[in-house]
């Protein structure tokens, strides 16, 4: 039975709703409902300008060092060095950590209409001092559940993915066309445009967060090597599953577009004021508390099943020599409790944020926009880590490769992804036209400063970093070109 797991391929199907689940969350549709037809544009724009160039340019580095740690410190670090490697992988890091408040903001809205009083759900549900004692208690609960040891999450996990998101997705969907069919007014004007208007760049910037809807295909690289062929295979696997994606997203955010006017869009509550609406059409509001908690079920597995993940990437980095002692300390059954309290400590300064921010709209939208910036500086690294490695790792093996000969195929597409990420960087930076977020000087505040104080910290940490640091027991491979200098 051992020789057969060991044995065992991955079907292209498979890896293709692997792929899927890893990606597709529905709390971000209603941002792109405010585009109506033109929401189309941007899911298919992104979906080649970076969903498709991140899954195969990180298949090709997976595959190229599938047998050594360190994942995007790994590939970062063989093409410029362990400083970069280390900004690499502290930027995922803080990334995944700034982006829990966001995730548990859309849970406690979930939470919150799962009493049968629209008005008095809408109301609790834009109540700042609710939504931020619900994020917090969940996070700290998630993460004093993982100090124990997470082994039992994974079915969770599987479980929360389908209840959570793919049935909710198709729902909603076959809600909209059973709306449609018998009569009901549709408030997306299927006539209108599907180029956006680019001279209004206010517009542009809820664009620009679809960008972190497609972000983690990367982690799909790592099964490269359990696929048959694949040179063939991985990138069916990819194209496939981006289809699938791009169709769920596009069609659901059509649904919402269909059942509510764009004037009424609101980032956190659309989704179930949504399905509120579709059930009240079918005379069926009994089934809205049950989509509710499934939505919020859905975001709490995915929590508990990631607030430890990220942190024991930079966990491993750190007992290189990359941290200090202090972050390298681990409870008695070996988990990182100390980063897992200063992650802690990040998401509760965070969500004091909802003191000074107008809504929790305008709060959820500046988290959203400073953890898109973050990720997109990583992925920026990533692409040209990339394109330099086919130059400087010129004979290493790649049993995934994109092109099969030459590089000019990986100029154009590490080239288009790294180019499509410079794009919706800049673009993230310019405060939406339609969510009040305050003053332009809090936005970007907020966001230029964090940005600065994120990548500023690694590299203080590096340049004071001791021999002493180094845990002895870590195994950790050498880079390529340290090899050659020993």
């Amino acid at each position: 039975m051992k020789q057969i797991s060991k044995t065992a391929k991955l079907s292209v199907a498979t890896l293709a709703i692997m792929n899927v689940t890893a990606v597709v969350s529905l709390r971000g549709l209603p941002a792109e409902a405010e585009y109506g037809l033109s929401s189309a544009f941007y899911y298919l724009f992104a979906a080649l300008v970076f969903l498709i160039p991140t899954a195969l340019v990180a298949a090709e580095l997976a595959a190229m060092f599938a047998d050594k740690q360190g994942g995007v410190f790994r590939w970062v670090g063989e093409a410029f060095g362990k400083r970069m490697g280390f900004l690499a992988i502290w930027l995922q890091w803080v990334e995944s950590t700034i982006w829990y408040p966001t995730v548990l903001t859309f849970g406690a809205v979930s939470l919150a209409f799962i009493g049968m009083n629209d008005a008095h759900d809408m109301s609790l549900a834009s109540n700042r001092l609710y939504t931020l004692v619900v994020v917090l208690a969940i996070y700290w609960l998630a993460t004093f559940i993982s100090l124990k040891g997470m082994s039992w999450v994974g079915k969770v996990s599987k479980i929360g993915g389908l209840v959570g998101t793919i049935i909710p997705a198709g729902l909603l969907v076959v809600l909209a066309i059973v709306y449609l069919v018998s009569g009901g007014h549709s408030q997306l004007d299927f006539k209108g445009d599907f180029f956006p208007d680019f001279s209004n760049f206010n517009n542009l910037v809820l664009a620009s967060s679809i960008f972190l809807f497609y972000a983690g295909m990367e982690m799909g690289g790592i099964h490269v090597k359990d696929v048959d062929n694949p040179s063939v295979n991985y990138p069916k696997a990819v194209f496939i599953g981006s289809f699938i994606t791009v169709l769920i997203f596009v069609l659901g955010t059509f649904s919402l577009g269909i059942i509510i006017p764009k004037s009424e869009i609101n980032l956190t509550q659309s989704l179930l004021v949504g399905f509120d609406r579709y059930f009240d059409f079918i005379r069926a509001s009994w089934l809205s508390p049950i989509i509710a908690i499934a939505l919020a079920f859905g975001v709490l597995a995915g929590v508990l099943t990631w607030v430890a993940g990220p942190s024991k990437g930079i966990f491993a980095v750190g007992r290189a020599g990359y941290l200090p002692p202090f972050f390298q300390k681990t409870n008695s059954i070996g988990v990182q409790k100390n980063i897992l309290f200063i992650q802690g400590g990040i998401v509760t300064l965070l969500g004091l944020l909802f003191v000074v921010m107008p809504s929790v709209q305008s709060f959820y939208q500046i988290l959203s926009q400073l953890t898109v910036l973050l990720y997109l500086i990583m992925y920026l690294m990533m692409f040209a880590a990339a394109i330099y490695l086919r130059y400087n790792m010129k004979k290493a093996e790649r049993p995934f490769r994109i092109g099969s000969k030459g590089n000019g195929l990986m100029w154009l597409i590490a080239g288009v992804g790294f180019l499509g990420s410079l794009l919706a960087f800049v673009l993230s930076f310019i405060p939406p036209g339609q969510i009040a977020v305050g003053s332009n000087a809090m936005w970007y505040s907020v966001l230029v400063i964090g940005c600065i104080v994120v990548v500023a910290a690694p590299l203080i940490i590096y340049a004071m970093r001791k021999p002493s640091w180094k845990d002895e027991s870590a195994a950790f491979e050498p880079f390529h070109w340290e090899e050659k200098e020993s």
